[in-house]
Formats: C-alpha cells, structure tokens, sequence
C-alpha cells in the first residue's frame, strides 16, 4: 500500500508537518507507520481522515469538536456526503451573495440606484421565516430564529454538520433497499426524532403537541415538496423516510 512522508502530505493539504504532528498528538490524525529513524508515513485511509479534519476545520470547529464527530460511528463516505451537501449549499448562497456584490458595484459605477432586493440576496437565513409562520406560527419561528442566532458559528457549523450526516444516513439505507420497519431504518427515525425535538419552535420539541400526527404530517411534506424530498435523494428516498417514521410514530409517540 503506497504511503506519503510527512512532509509529502503537507505539501499537497496546504498544512505544515507541526500542525501533522499536532494532530497526530492529539490523537486526531495518526501515521499508518513510523520508521526506525522517526519519521512519520501515512497511508490512503490517513489521507481520508485528514480531507475530513481539514473538512471540519473550514466548517470553523475547533481541534475538540472535531475529535468528538470523528469519534461518532459512520461510514467515511456517508461522512463525505454530508461534507459535499454543506459544501455545496455553502457554493449555492455564496455564489448569490457574489451576484448580489457584483450587481451592487455595477449600479453604483452606472450611477443607478441599488435595488435593495438584489443587495442582500444569499445573505439573510430567514428566507422560509413566512413559510413556517403560516405552518405552525409565529411563536414556531420566534423560537427557532432566537435559538439559532443565539448560536456561535462554531456550533451552527456543527449543526449543519450533524444534519447533513442524518441526511446522508436517510439516503444510504434507502439506496441499500432496506425495509422501513426494519431495526436500522427506525433506529435512523428515532435519530431524526431526537434531531426535531432539539429544535425550538417545532411540534417536536413540545411534550404537550401531537408529535405523532406531526411526524406523519411531515413525512408526507418530504414526499411532496421537491425541495424536502431532494435532502433524501428525491421521491424514493423521501417516501423511505415518510414510511419508516410512520411506523416510528406507531410504535413509539
């Protein structure tokens, strides 16, 4: 199995051989062999470990959260997808917020007045804040808006982080033809459960809602709209977890 030095490895992640051995200190990144002479080597799995590290980093986690996620148990590539659906949503609202800059500089060397809904486009994460409103009020949406402002950058990336790794989840046992009632397919439903009740302002989080009724409903909501279903890989991954959180909702809320 071909393996790279540490300085190999630095060279092509943009990184230093300190920052290597830093990570390899504190048991996030550890060399596939060490030589006689000391000197680390690392393999294509240390490689893979590391893309996510570096990964983690630009999502702004520190050094401890990241130990605490590569800690948690998944497959690398149901880790890297919930990488590439962060990265991906990231490259969607920058490249609006770049549009909206760019148009921004245009009308003022033309002389014309900005419009004030090109300039903020891609910027504000509020844009379901009328959706929401009218599905469960304004109370629902108050509470979620305070909770994820209240948030540090830090902790909003690692929750962004944690859905898209559900997400993922979701998408892989459905490719994998797994029936909806099975034990994986319900321990990911009791997952997404947890995940909802986690979140102020939605039916979940109140212990006096129907939080059966409401786990349908929204199972139902993923099939429908393209925009839901498209976090599960489309209409056959979404009609997956409508059906395996049904049978969640039967057996436990």
């Amino acid at each position: 199995m071909k393996e790279w030095s540490i300085q190999e490895i630095a060279k092509l992640a943009g990184t230093t051989s300190r920052t290597l051995r830093h990570y390899g200190e504190l048991g996030l990144l550890t060399p596939s062999s060490v030589g006689a002479n000391g000197y680390r080597r690392y393999d294509s799995a240390a490689l893979l470990r590391l893309q996510r590290i570096l990964l983690l980093r630009e999502l702004g986690l520190g050094l401890p959260q990241i130990a605490e996620i590569l800690a948690r148990p998944a497959a690398a590539e149901a880790a890297l997808a919930a990488h590439l659906a962060w990265l991906r949503d990231e490259q969607h609202r920058l490249a609006r917020q770049i549009a909206s800059v760019e148009k921004t500089i245009t009308t003022l060397e033309t002389g014309e007045e900005p419009m004030a809904e090109d300039m903020f486009d891609g910027f504000d994460h509020t844009q379901y804040e009328d959706e929401v409103t009218e599905r469960w009020g304004e109370k629902a949406y108050a509470d979620s808006d305070r909770w994820w402002r209240g948030m540090d950058v830090a902790t909003q990336a690692d929750w962004k982080a944690q859905t898209a790794a559900l997400n993922a989840a979701w998408q892989d046992a459905a490719a994998s033809g797994l029936a909806s009632d099975s034990a994986a397919a319900q321990e990911l439903a009791a997952r997404h459960v947890a995940w909802l009740r986690g979140i102020p302002g939605t039916p979940a989080a109140d212990p006096h809602a129907d939080i059966a009724g409401y786990m349908r409903g929204l199972g139902e909501m993923y099939v429908a709209d393209e925009r839901f279903g498209a976090n599960y890989g489309g209409v056959a991954g979404a009609t997956f977890v409508r059906d395996a959180l049904a049978v969640y909702a039967d057996r436990n809320l």
